[in-house]
């Protein structure tokens, strides 16, 4: 089976009395017959709030507004009747809807009746319910096909806001030929095939700066689309979806590059004070900002 990676990005909605509107879309050709979150795949260049609340539109039928970002997690699962290995990143929102009567392939369930519904695994993983017997995952594929090779394609990026006993701060700067080159940015990259988005930040840390983190929550998720990214010699039509973890490296290290001819150019510890006067990337600015 070929391998395959999309971005998803779904919604939670609850009412007064803690059921659950989940939907079970009778077109559905990825694990068909299960409960799952509305929810789908984002379009190339879509903000995944904007994904979460447009599928929930078109499954339920309700207007649906973004809260916050509830979770982000990565699975792999073997859909043998398109032909493929997919990992699916995916992106959960708390949605504020106002109540209706259950419509089509969508009710409302009460935590007691989720166990009567077969569900799909990342929602039963969420609402803590068992999941449908062959909702299970397959290991992961050895191979990557978010790769670069074609000229538009999606990544999933996830960077860390660490810090140390200090409040210190870690910071990478970007590479040339990499987009924003020059710029301190927050230790991070895309995710690799099969990975969870705490494993990935994990690698990252370590290749990028040589330290050891704690993944302690999650801070924010934007995207960015440039339709002429500068990547290795050559432009890509690239949408970036950026998930920011915050962690903690209790035991520093001076900061190094461990990579070689990667996408890191240097790293560092700074102060906050200090890192506000760099060059900094929006991911990295706009991190810095929520620090009080």
């Amino acid at each position: 089976m070929r391998p395959s990676r999309r971005i998803a990005a779904y919604g939670l909605a609850t009412d007064a009395v803690g059921r659950v509107l989940l939907t079970c879309p009778a077109d559905a050709t990825r694990q068909p017959g299960l409960w799952r979150l509305p929810g789908g795949a984002l379009r190339h260049g879509e903000h995944p709030a904007e994904a979460a609340a447009r599928w929930a539109l078109a499954q339920t039928g309700l207007r649906a507004r973004v809260r916050r970002v509830r979770q982000v997690c990565s699975d792999v699962l073997p859909l043998v009747g398109l032909g493929l290995v997919e990992h699916t990143d995916r992106i959960v929102y708390e949605l504020a809807v106002d109540p209706a009567p259950d419509v089509g392939a969508a009710v409302w369930l009460s935590p007691a009746e989720l166990a009567s519904r077969p569900l799909a695994g990342f929602a039963a993983r969420l609402l803590e319910a068992p999941a449908a017997p062959w909702a299970s995952a397959a290991p992961p594929y050895p191979s990557d096909p978010a790769a670069p090779d074609a000229a538009t394609g999606q990544r999933f990026a996830v960077y860390g806001l660490v810090t140390d006993p200090e409040q210190r701060i870690l910071l990478a700067r970007i590479a040339s030929g990499y987009p924003g080159a020059g710029l301190w940015h927050l230790p991070g990259g895309g995710s690799e095939f099969g990975e969870d988005p705490v494993d990935a930040l994990r690698r990252e840390l370590w290749e990028e700066t040589g330290q050891r983190g704690h993944v302690t929550g999650l801070l924010s998720v934007s995207h960015q689309h440039n339709p002429a990214a500068p990547w290795r010699g050559r432009t890509v039509d690239w949408h970036t979806v950026r998930v920011v973890l915050t962690a903690t490296v209790g035991q520093p290290t001076p900061a190094v590059v461990t990579e070689a001819a990667g996408s890191t150019a240097a790293a560092a510890w700074v102060s906050r004070e200090h890192a506000v006067t760099l060059r900094l990337s929006e991911v990295a600015a706009a991190a810095l900002a929520t620090m009080v």
